[in-house]
C-alpha cells in the first residue's frame, strides 16, 4: 500500500498551497491528505472551509453537491452545507481551524491535531509560511511611515517562530516553508531575518535524531529537483518556470527529515517548461466593460466616456511617429460606437470547455459547472478610463507597459508624485502574451496595477481573471465581499505550482514514481470528470475520524 501523508498547513489562507498537495493523484490513490489547516482572518478560513468540505464530500460521493453547483451559479444563496452532508461538514470544520497562530488557543489545537495525524497516517508534513508583510519590500516601506513603528517588536517578523515550534513538535518528514523573497533582505536588530530563520531550523532536532537538511528548488532542463543551496538566491522559485501564467518569485525552502534526506537530493520530475501567458489563462472568457463609479453607470455612459476617451487619445497621436497608436485608438472608438458594450458580469462558458488537451485548461476547467463564477467588473472613476484605455492600446502596439512619462499630460492624474518617478508604474497593462506580473493583495485597492489587455473592454481584472492568473481551478470559490476576494487570490500561493512542488517531494520521499504514465492519465482523467482534481477517490461511506 502506498504511503500516505497527512498535511498540517500553517498560515493557510484560502489554500492554495494545501489544494496542490492534496489534488496530487498518482494511480487512484492520493499521497497528500489534510489534517489541519490553520488561518486567522475569518473570509479565507470560510474559503478554507468550503474547499474541505468539497473534498470530504467528494471522497464519500464521488462528484460535486448539486448544491454547490446551484450556488456557485449564482442560482441559489450559499447553503447550509451541514445539511448537504453532515458528516462532510463535520469533517470539514475539524480540518479547517480559525486561529490566530501564536496563541495559546492555537497551540492548544494543533497539539491535539498532531496526535491524530501520527495515528493516522504513514508519516505527516508541514506546510505554509509566516505572514509576509513584515517581510515584504513594500511592507516595510510603508510600516517605515507610521508613528512609533518599531521592526523589532512587529510580532510579523517572529510568526516563523511558532511555524518551527510545530516542526519540532510534529517531526514531519518533510516540510515546505513558502514567503517573498523580501525575507531574504529583511533585518531585525541588524541582523538578517532570513539568517536568524535558518538558523532555528538548522538547530532542530539536535540530540533526538530528527534534524532536518534544507534544500532548494532548481529547475533547468526541463526538470525540478531538489538541490543544496550556495546562496540564500537559490531559494528563489520562479512560478512561470513550471507553467504559471505570472511572475510570481518566492523563497521556498524544502526541509527533509535526516533519515530521508539522502534520498530526496537530487530526485527531479519535469516541468513543462513552456511560457504561459496572460490570454492563455483569461482570453477565453467572457469580455466585459467595467462599471463608473461616479456617476450615471449604464452601457450608453460607458459607451460615451471611452469613445471621448479614444477620440481625445486618436488626435493626440496624430504625428507620423504615433500612427499605430492613432490607428488603435480610432479603431477603438469606432468599434464602441458601432457595437453595444459588453455587460458588466457574465458567466457564459465558451464553446468547448473542459474538452481542451491545454494541460493548463484542463486543470482549470471543470466540466460540471454551469459559467463562470465571480467574473464582474467593478467601477472606475470615468477619468482613469482614458488611463486604462492608453494602457491597454500602448501595451499591445508596444509591448509593454507604459511608464508615467509615456501617458499624455492631458492624462496626468491629480497626483503631486505623478512626474516623480515615484509612482512611475501606477498604471500598469497586463500583456496578453506575456505572463502577468505577481498578483498581489493590492489587487484589492483599485486595480491600476492590473489593467486588462483588451482595450475594447477598458477596466481592471475580475476576481476570477486574478483566480486563474494564480491558477485556482474554476470551482474553487473565494467567499467573503469582493475586497476580501481579491485579498485571498493575492496572498495565496498557486495551486498548480504547488501540486508540481508535491510531486517532487514525493518522489524525494520515495524514490521514483512507479509509473509517470500513470500520474499523467489520472491527473488528465481527474481533470476531465465532474470531479474536482483536489478530490480523493472514495474508501468508504465513512470519513476518517480526526
Amino acid at each position: 500500500m502506498p504511503a500516505t501523508f497527512g498535511i498540517v498547513d500553517l498560515f493557510a489562507g484560502p489554500g492554495g498551497l494545501g489544494e496542490g498537495f492534496a489534488s496530487l493523484d498518482v494511480g487512484g490513490h492520493a499521497p497528500f491528505r489534510i489534517g489541519i489547516s490553520v488561518e486567522k482572518e475569518a473570509s479565507a478560513h470560510r474559503t478554507l472551509t468550503l474547499r474541505a468540505f468539497l473534498r470530504a464530500f467528494q471522497a464519500r460521493h464521488g462528484a460535486l453537491p448539486k448544491a454547490f453547483i446551484d450556488f456557485h451559479a449564482g442560482l441559489i444563496p450559499e447553503p447550509d452545507w451541514s445539511a448537504v452532508d453532515a458528516a462532510a461538514w463535520r469533517h470539514a470544520t475539524t480540518e479547517a481551524q480559525c486561529l490566530e497562530l501564536g496563541t495559546e488557543p492555537a497551540a492548544a489545537a494543533i497539539d491535539h491535531a498532531i496526535g491524530a495525524l501520527r495515528r493516522e497516517f504513514d508519516d505527516t508534513i508541514l506546510i505554509g509560511g509566516p505572514p509576509c508583510q513584515a517581510y515584504s519590500l513594500v511592507g516595510r516601506a510603508r510600516a517605515k511611515g507610521k508613528v512609533g513603528y518599531v521592526p523589532e517588536e512587529d510580532e510579523r517578523h517572529y510568526l516563523f517562530r511558532e511555524y518551527i515550534r510545530v516542526l519540532d513538535r510534529l517531526r514531519p518528514a518533510a516540510f515546505v516553508m513558502e514567503n517573498v523573497k523580501g525575507m531574504l533582505s529583511s533585518t531585525v536588530e541588524s541582523r538578517l531575518v532570513f539568517e536568524m530563520l535558518m538558523e532555528d531550523l538548522a538547530s532542530l532536532g539536535t540530540g533526538r535524531g530528527h534534524h532536518y537538511e534544507m534544500r532548494a528548488i532548481r529547475v533547468a532542463d526541463g526538470s525540478a529537483s531538489l538541490r543544496e543551496a550556495a546562496q540564500p538566491s537559490d531559494f528563489i522559485v520562479r512560478a512561470e518556470e513550471w507553467g504559471v501564467p505570472q511572475r510570481r518569485h518566492r523563497v521556498i525552502i524544502v526541509g527533509t527529515r535526516s533519515d530521508l534526506a539522502e534520498r530526496a537530493t537530487g530526485t527531479s520530475v519535469p516541468v513543462s517548461g513552456v511560457t504561459r501567458t496572460v490570454d492563455d489563462a483569461i482570453s477565453m472568457m467572457p469580455n466585459l466593460r467595467s462599471g463608473l463609479s461616479r456617476g450615471r453607470d449604464d452601457p450608453a455612459s460607458w459607451q460615451r466616456e471611452v469613445v471621448e476617451a479614444a477620440r481625445l487619445l486618436a488626435g493626440i497621436h496624430r504625428g507620423k511617429e504615433d500612427g499605430p497608436l492613432r490607428d488603435v485608438f480610432s479603431a477603438v472608438a469606432r468599434g464602441l460606437q458601432n457595437g453595444l458594450p459588453a455587460p458588466r458580469q457574465s458567466a457564459r462558458l465558451p464553446e468547448g470547455y473542459g474538452t481542451s488537451n491545454d494541460e493548463l485548461l484542463a486543470w482549470l476547467e471543470r466540466p460540471a459547472l454551469r459559467g463562470f463564477a465571480q467574473h464582474e467588473t467593478r467601477g472606475h472613476m470615468p477619468s482613469d478610463l482614458g488611463r486604462y484605455l492608453f494602457a491597454a492600446v500602448f501595451g499591445a502596439v508596444r509591448g509593454y507597459s507604459p511608464k508615467a512619462s509615456d501617458f499624455p499630460l492631458s492624462l496626468s492624474p491629480d497626483h503631486r508624485n505623478w512626474h516623480s518617478g515615484v509612482f512611475n508604474d501606477r498604471f500598469r497593462v497586463q500583456l496578453a502574451g506575456e505572463p502577468s506580473t505577481t498578483v498581489t493583495s493590492h489587487i484589492s485597492k483599485d486595480g491600476h496595477y492590473f489593467i486588462h489587455p483588451d482595450p475594447m473592454q477598458c477596466r481592471s481584472l475580475t476576481v476570477r481573471e486574478a483566480a486563474r492568473l494564480q491558477t485556482f481551478p474554476d470551482d474553487y470559490l473565494f467567499l467573503g465581499n469582493r475586497t476580501q476576494q481579491y485579498v485571498q487570490v493575492g496572498n495565496a500561493v498557486p495551486p498548480y505550482l504547488a501540486r508540481q512542488i508535491a510531486q517532487l517531494l514525493l518522489r524525494g520521499l520515495s524514490g521514483p514514481l512507479a509509473d509517470d504514465s500513470v500520474v499523467a492519465k489520472s491527473e488528465d482523467n481527474a481533470s476531465r470528470s465532474s470531479e474536482m482534481s483536489c478530490a480523493s477517490k472514495p474508501e468508504s461511506e465513512s470519513l476518517p475520524s480526526r
